[in-house]
């Protein structure tokens, strides 16, 4: 089953996929709940890329050296993307995914349509819960008794009934962020697939990476004819040997729009026991189907010399770290020396992506934090060697009541690291994050598992972030002439703001436990 991290707001989207590597014995899912703080011509808006696309979807950071500690039990899975906060303007959440194992042996049971199969299910979920549900008291409800009553009464049901089943137990929790997803809707969030060819990669108990999953049907890996327990034993002619998830995704991530993948697979025959090794090149999805996110333009030349830049993210999909470094690189082509990045109605995305960007102002500090139900304290970090724009260019960030998830987490990442001033209105108030498991009969599962907070150590559940600089927005994100307009910006004041001695960085937080303990499960 498939595992994933986001702050997301969704609607009836499902996220995309993230990596995890066996570590300390830290559980994401019992990650707890939720506490804010201080502080030119008008040219036509244009994509930054020549091609328009109907989808979404880019690339990911290396996050191995952060989450590999928080994901002691849950095996490492690829399944295209990375921890991502999904979008939808009615119910924002946070959303991860990682693939908790299956092994070889039991992958005998995703090839057929038993009743035994399609009715596990119920054992699947209810697994999950217990394992990784926020909420321990489970809405006031004995766990166990509810096993009794929808997983051990219902055996020998058919998917359907046990599609319904499995709802209603989910819906017993009282979680609004916390749901199924059907095979259609689990299949949707391949818009946030990195690897652009709808199979989710794991590592075995022998740390060999294996196709942990059926692909999702009608996708490349499908039409390949991959199955789930195959060994991949090398990417694009790389061998898997000895690396992580997380290498194969940054390897991934050097090309994010290459049209194609090649795996070399190992698969073994179950009547002769011996295997058989093979090459597969397969067409990626992403280059075609994931729009650019990003829209921007060089907004103002006053005469003061300030040249302003304005930046647009609509939402955080797989393509944003490289469409806003371009976005960026042409802006500074073009004499730009103040930046305004638009966050207004941006309701989410991927999680790592709002980290990602944040290595692109800034480096080697805390973008967010991760906390357990024990209050453990994950550092996400950002990047050394990453940044695109000069520190001393000042940055304003816009917000508004429909910025959230993401979008919060890129804005408390930048405000509290003392990199850009808010402005606007207050932000949506999305703090929790949510898993995506995949099923073995191709189904989802939606569940709370922890919430993040700001450097400062500010929950944004229920409270969002409040702006440095209320009001003074232009007209709202629908009139793209209008919307741009950053003259009501006084870039002098925003200097002000970010300078040392307006403005102090957080230390890093120590955490409730030392690293040996939580390795140790104390």
């Amino acid at each position: 089953m498939k595992l994933l991290l986001t702050t997301i707001c969704f609607y009836n989207l499902a996220p995309s996929i993230l990596s995890f590597q066996p570590a300390a014995n830290l559980r994401l899912a019992r990650l707890s709940q939720e506490k804010d703080h201080r502080f030119g011509p008008d040219l036509s808006l244009r994509r930054s890329s020549n091609k328009e696309h109907d989808l979404e979807g880019d690339k990911i950071a290396p996050f191995s050296n952060l989450l590999p500690r928080l994901f002691r039990d849950v095996p490492a899975v690829i399944v295209a993307s990375i921890v991502f906060l999904l979008s939808s303007i009615a119910d924002p959440a946070t959303i991860v995914w990682a693939d908790e194992g299956i092994t070889p042996q039991q992958s005998t049971l995703l090839q057929g349509s038993t009743k035994r199969a399609e009715s596990s299910v119920l054992d699947e979920v209810w697994n999950l819960v217990d394992k990784y549900y926020i909420d321990r008291t489970f809405n006031g409800q004995d766990w166990r008794e509810v096993k009794s009553k929808y997983v051990d009464a219902h055996r020998n049901v058919d998917n359907d009934q046990a599609m319904k089943l499995v709802t209603e137990m989910i819906q017993s929790l009282g979680d609004k962020y916390t749901r199924m997803l059907d095979t259609q809707a689990y299949a949707a969030i391949q818009k946030f697939d990195l690897i652009g060819v709808g199979v989710a990669l794991m590592p075995n108990a022998q740390k060999e990476i294996i196709v942990g999953a059926p692909p999702i049907e009608g996708s490349p890996s499908a039409r390949a004819g991959l199955l789930s327990g195959d060994f991949v034993t090398a990417v694009n002619g790389v061998p898997t040997s000895g690396r992580t998830a997380f290498d194969i995704i940054d390897q991934i991530a050097e090309a994010p729009d290459a049209k194609t993948v090649s795996f070399t697979i190992r698969r073994k025959d179950e009547l002769t026991g011996e295997g058989t090794t093979f090459d597969v090149t397969m067409q990626r999805q992403n280059s075609l189907q994931i729009k650019d996110p990003v829209q921007y333009k060089l907004s103002e030349k006053r005469k003061d010399g300030t040249n302003v830049g304005y930046v647009r993210i609509t939402e955080f999909n797989s393509r944003v770290n490289s469409k806003l470094q371009d976005a960026l690189n042409d802006l500074k082509s073009q004499g730009a020396n103040a930046f305004v990045l638009d966050l207004r109605s941006n309701t989410g995305g991927a999680f790592q992506s709002a980290v990602e960007i944040s290595s692109l102002f800034f480096e080697d500090s805390v973008a967010t934090y991760v906390v357990d139900s024990n209050n453990f304290e994950l550092p996400f970090r950002t990047q050394k060697g990453k940044v695109s724009i000069d520190p001393q260019f000042p940055l304003v960030v816009w917000i508004d009541g429909l910025s959230a998830s993401a979008s919060e987490v890129l804005a408390g990442s930048l405000h509290d690291n003392c990199r850009a001033v808010t402005m606007g209105d207050k932000s949506f108030g999305k703090g929790l994050i949510q898993a995506v498991y995949g099923l073995k009969n191709g189904a989802g599962l939606v569940l709370t598992v922890a919430r993040y907070v700001t450097p400062n150590g500010n929950d944004i559940q229920g409270v969002g972030i409040t702006p440095d600089i209320a009001g003074s927005m232009p007209a709202p994100v629908l009139v793209p002439v209008l919307s741009s307009n950053t003259s009501k910006v006084d870039f002098q004041e925003i200097k002000k703001r970010l300078d040392p001695s307006f403005c102090v960085v957080p230390q890093e937080h120590t955490t409730k436990k030392t690293e040996a303990e939580v390795a140790g499960g104390q």
